[in-house]
């Protein structure tokens, strides 16, 4: 951010503290204009010529980016401090909101990270004749195009674009990077006289295109749609949404950059292990099919992937975490927007999560055109809603904020939102977190001056660490007292209950666990578990062979979660021979008893006392065993010179 800021009331509308600003902010405050964009923008002019500065105006940063271009100097940084705190009903007492929103605006954001998307302009335009061949026709000087028709019958000569007869049996990829497999494919024959001619249909064809225009009017090629780059769809009935999406499609060629949405660590992914199933929260919730299983781990196709962050917010171990921006910045802008405003003179903030299209355009109508927001609501956009999880809720709260809401918007997906709400309010121990569902921006400012819980004392933390690490410190402030909390099913935390009477200790579950949780103990047959370390992925219990193991979602707040304790232990057996202790005393008896002398491999009592030798013994006595199943006939003498030349004549 730059290092002074520029203050203005806009006609006077609004109330503004400068003195407040700069001494909770730490920046340089100048004194509050009354119309910078128009009457004084000379003197913004001025400023800029002498250095950067910061505008606390983002309404007008189109005007200012331009006098900065005339200007030949850097465009200035702008803060919403009007629509976002201003212009409400509590506008006089908003002081400390501004000061929260200056400072959380002076964060740098991490730049994300991306890649570019080719796209040579190769379209394929789907849909009834009518509509198909106009669309192409108008396409044709642009990209180059081919129609997919249903029936020869529609087909019509074209020099402008080709024409396939066929119908689509599945499409994957994305924009620069389509795959359409069809079937009963015929091919234009070009030349001859009157109507075209085609190949004799053939299926499992494949065609690659950049675009696709689909105007059928059919089921989507994919799920969310509106989320696949370069998959353009419009009912064919509409003639509007049609040239809409004629219109995009044009422009649609040459290099694009497509954001790197989330950052992924395979090693940590508990996906599976030797084939066993174990989580799969993401491949249930991706809406646009971008995860997909890749052995022990799953993979993401940025190409596909729409940034929804959904994955992020139900990864249990971390596998998966967004990076646009990355987690720790909303922790951190979460922590400087909640210190400022005590450090303000506020008390008891409230958290408004909102995205940047629809949640933001309900603040600024109902700034504009109603009450606004009240005093103590503090509002955070964010890049992705369904990736603000539970982690992100719990640490706000345990920063400081005494309500967390999270307005939705008409396209948001609720599939991650409501089980991470549940399991934040679960964890919080109270009911100060929860979905803000409306489309009205007075009902929106109605439910927050309103709906006004009763603030609850915390000491506030400093959320550094793992999503999960945040979450355990930030449950462990919320709750003082508390020293175990029950969680909803399927809940990323949680205790592993085992069977004693069942369990053999084969510690196939110890060999498989993905995140180390289960464990054991070289010096004797023990079952360990560290609480803290379990992900209730369940591939523990999928691949016991005993059934003795459950899952028991839960967390356990104290200190003994994050060490080892014994789920599970028994004598060890002792050999026979040697004395050597190996595998488990109830283990080898239970085998002994069943094989002995009912068995043909352990007939006789000097075989089935192998059963109870370690593996140096067991070898030794097989080898030496009368009856030994390796042991050969008599080696035959080894063929010397002498027995060669012995048997010449010559010699």
């Amino acid at each position: 951010m730059a290092s002074k800021l520029y203050l203005c009331d806009c006609l006077g509308s609004q109330t503004i503290a400068p003195d407040l600003l700069s001494k909770t902010t730490g920046r340089e405050c100048s004194r509050v204009h009354t119309c910078l964009c128009t009457d004084e923008i000379g003197t913004l002019a001025k400023a800029l010529e002498a250095g950067p500065v910061g505008v606390a105006c983002a309404q007008e940063a189109t005007r200012f980016a331009e006098l900065a271009e005339d200007l030949g100097v850097a465009a200035p940084e702008v803060v919403d401090i009007r629509d976002r705190a201003g212009w409400s009903d509590e506008g006089e007492d908003a002081g400390p909101k501004m000061a929260a929103l200056v400072a959380e605006a002076g964060i740098a954001l991490p730049q994300p990270r991306g890649f570019d998307v080719e796209s040579e302009g190769t379209c394929l335009v789907m849909g009834p004749p009518e509509v198909a061949l106009a669309a192409a026709r108008t396409l044709s000087a642009h990209l180059a195009v081919t129609v997919l028709l249903a029936e020869v019958d529609d087909a019509e000569a074209s020099d402008d674009f080709d024409i396939l007869v066929g119908r689509v049996r599945r499409a994957s990829g994305s924009l620069g990077g389509f795959a359409v497999v069809l079937d009963g494919l015929r091919q234009q024959i070009p030349g001859g006289r009157g109507a075209p001619r085609f190949e004799p249909p053939r299926d499992g064809a494949q065609s690659d295109c950049d675009i696709i225009v689909d105007l059928t009017g059919a089921q989507p090629l994919f799920p969310a749609h509106k989320k696949r780059d370069g998959y353009l769809r419009a009912d064919p009935g509409r003639a509007a949404a049609v040239a809409e999406a004629v219109l995009e499609a044009s422009h649609l060629t040459g290099t694009f950059e497509k954001t790197l949405y989330v950052r992924m660590e395979p090693a940590l992914c508990a996906h599976s292990r030797a084939g066993q199933p174990a989580c799969s929260n993401c491949l249930d919730l991706c809406p646009t099919g971008a995860i997909s299983p890749a052995g022990e781990h799953v993979s993401v196709d940025p190409a596909i992937c729409a940034g929804c962050g959904a994955c992020s917010a139900v990864c249990p171990s971390g596998a998966i975490s967004y990076d646009a921006p990355p987690v720790e910045t909303t922790f951190q802008r979460l922590r400087v927007l909640a210190e400022t405003y005590r450090a303000a003179g506020g008390t008891a903030p409230r958290l408004l999560v909102h995205d940047a299209t629809h949640g933001a355009e309900m603040i600024r109508l109902a700034a504009r055109h109603g009450r606004g927001l009240p005093a103590d609501v503090i509002p955070l956009e964010v890049a992705a809603l369904s990736g603000f999880g539970h982690a992100e809720m719990l640490a706000a709260l345990a920063c400081g904020f005494s309500e967390v809401r999270v307005l939705l918007s008409p396209e948001t997906e609720r599939d991650a939102l409501d089980p991470q709400t549940a399991l934040a309010s679960a964890l919080a121990g109270r009911g100060q977190i929860a979905l803000l569902d409306v489309a009205d921006p007075d009902a929106m400012s109605a439910a927050l001056y309103e709906d006004r819980p009763e603030a609850m004392p915390v000491v506030p933390v400093l959320p550094m660490g793992s999503r999960r690490q945040v979450a355990r410190l930030s449950a462990r402030a919320l709750n003082p007292e508390a020293e175990v909390i029950d969680l909803p099913e399927n809940a990323p935390y949680g205790a592993v209950l085992v069977d004693t009477d069942a369990c053999t200790l084969c510690l196939s579950c110890v060999s498989l666990c993905p995140s180390g949780a289960l464990g054991d103990n070289p010096d004797m047959p023990q079952l360990r578990f560290q609480e803290d370390a379990c992900l209730q992925c369940g591939l523990c219990a999928n691949i016991c062979p005993e059934d003795a193991i459950t899952l028991q979602p839960r967390m356990d707040l104290t200190d003994a979660a994050l060490t080892q304790r014994v789920l599970h232990e028994e004598e060890p057996f002792a050999c026979v021979e040697c004395g050597a202790l190996f595998g488990v005393r109830s283990t080898v008896e239970r085998i002994t008893q069943k094989l002995a002398g009912k068995h043909a491999m352990f007939a006789n009592s000097e075989a089935a006392r192998m059963i109870q030798m370690c593996d140096d013994c067991r070898v030794r006595a097989q080898m030496h065993a009368q009856n030994n199943p390796l042991s050969g006939g008599e080696r035959p003498r080894v063929r010397t010179t002498d027995d060669y030349y012995g048997k010449r004549r010559d010699h």
